[in-house]
């Protein structure tokens, strides 16, 4: 197979497993069309390099892209607060909307260590490696990302902690994570 074919092939199989990590990367679906589109363009020259995890290698990029688009913007942009585009949808819990808006809230370096550590279930060491950072500031943004996201959605760290996804800091307890969008 050629490495055309072979691209072709992984962007129709995987195009929806990643644009769900930008979307929960960006908030916003156009946002997050855009920022896959980016990582895509920017996988084509590498593909023969990357043969053996590609998809690692596009999370990457998006993670890294989502940061500097952030940062370039985010003097220019001003937040006007908007009703998320999941309201309208009946099959959605409050909880997972209250979820969604305060995702929203979080710096994207903290977006991405909550995207990559619960959505995608990577380790902090793997978590480090894909936004090239050290595990410490992994650590921390993850703490304080919890932290924010507990004060924003109470009712996210009840009794039934691994049914909404509260990882209380270990590796151990890592199969546990399963965290709704």
């Amino acid at each position: 197979m050629d490495e055309q074919a072979d691209f072709e092939e992984f962007v129709a199989a995987r195009s929806a497993a990643l644009l769900r990590t930008a979307r929960l990367l960006t908030g916003q679906l156009a946002d997050a069309e855009d920022l896959l589109q980016r990582a895509l363009i920017k996988t084509v020259p590498a593909w023969s390099r990357i043969h053996g995890d590609p998809e690692a290698y596009v999370r990457t990029i998006m993670a890294r892209e989502n940061i500097s688009r952030w940062r370039s913007r985010r003097w220019r942009e001003v937040t006007v607060e908007r009703l998320p585009e999941a309201a309208a949808r009946p099959d959605q819990s409050d909880r997972d909307l209250s979820l969604r808006a305060a995702l929203a809230t979080l710096a994207p370096r903290q977006r991405a260590v909550i995207v990559l550590r619960y959505f995608e279930d990577l380790t902090e060491v793997e978590t480090a490696r894909m936004l090239g950072i050290a595990v410490g500031t992994v650590k921390s943004q993850h703490r304080d990302a919890l932290a924010r996201l507990r004060l924003l959605v109470p009712d996210l760290d009840t009794d039934h902690d691994t049914d909404h996804g509260i990882d209380h800091g270990t590796e151990q307890s890592r199969d546990a994570r399963t965290v709704a969008p």
